[in-house]
């Protein structure tokens, strides 16, 4: 029970890589704030998976688009747990399109979600994060950060921005006992890439040097490590989780 006494706050984490991050926290005794937008039903159901292993679990709705969700969200979590240990900003959206076919909310919304919505959340969360002088803040990138697809200009900057950031915050935070670091899955088996995978799943298999897709569980362990008092020193990296995606 490594993460006992700890609070996680998790977002997006009614499905895909959030769900099964809050679920191997929550087995490892880590009491959950966990955050959702549109998928209420899904978030409601790993809730009660949570709380049928023993952990205090809270379910807080927003649109992290909103620079105002994070300070919000944050003040939310404080006063019900009275303290933030860790944070995963997963929550993310995809509107995969050729740039010239991309309206101006194609782009506002993918960067606004995936890049601007973290930068806001974790600012507020460091305040909490440097009073206890401890915290890990762990960001979900992509392998598209480095290695884009067609039609993914949108995504493929939000989540290398993400990266940068990622840096960023290891140095502004490190001395005060907080790590910063990401994990940058490949093609992962959630709605997010299902219809990627169902359009062209035989080649994408051949670019990976395990020759599968990943469970979100896999991703999940990353995240654990990172976020877990078994890590000391690893801050400001990139935990590449893509079945080898890169090297073929």
């Amino acid at each position: 029970m490594e993460f006992e006494g700890q609070v996680a706050l998790v977002t997006g984490a009614g499905r895909g890589i959030g769900r099964a991050t809050v679920v191997r926290l929550a087995e490892a005794g880590c009491d959950i704030a966990l955050h959702y937008n549109q998928a209420k039903a899904q978030a409601e159901e790993v809730a009660e998976r949570i709380a049928a292993l023993g952990r205090t679990v809270e379910l807080f709705p927003g649109d992290l688009s909103r620079p105002e969700t994070g300070r919000q969200l944050v003040a939310a979590v404080q006063q019900k747990f009275d303290r933030i240990d860790i944070l995963v900003n997963s929550a993310g959206i995809t509107r995969d399109k050729l740039l010239l076919s991309m309206e101006a909310d194609d782009i506002h919304q993918v960067i606004a979600t995936n890049l601007v919505g973290p930068m806001f959340l974790t600012q507020a969360v460091a305040l909490t994060m440097l009073r206890q002088r401890s915290g890990r803040i762990v960001n979900i990138s992509s392998a598209a950060a480095s290695r884009p697809g067609k039609g993914q200009s949108n995504y493929a900057a939000s989540k290398a921005g993400l990266e940068a950031f990622t840096r960023a915050m290891a140095v502004e935070l490190g001395s005060r006992g907080i790590l910063v670091n990401a994990v940058a899955p490949g093609i992962v088996k959630t709605g997010l890439t299902e219809a990627l995978r169902e359009g062209a799943e035989p080649e994408l298999l051949a670019r990976q040097v395990i020759g599968s897709f990943a469970e979100p569980e896999a991703v999940a362990e990353a995240v654990a490590y990172l976020a877990s008092p078994r890590n000391t020193h690893t801050t400001g990296t990139v935990l590449t989780v893509d079945g080898g995606l890169k090297m073929v």
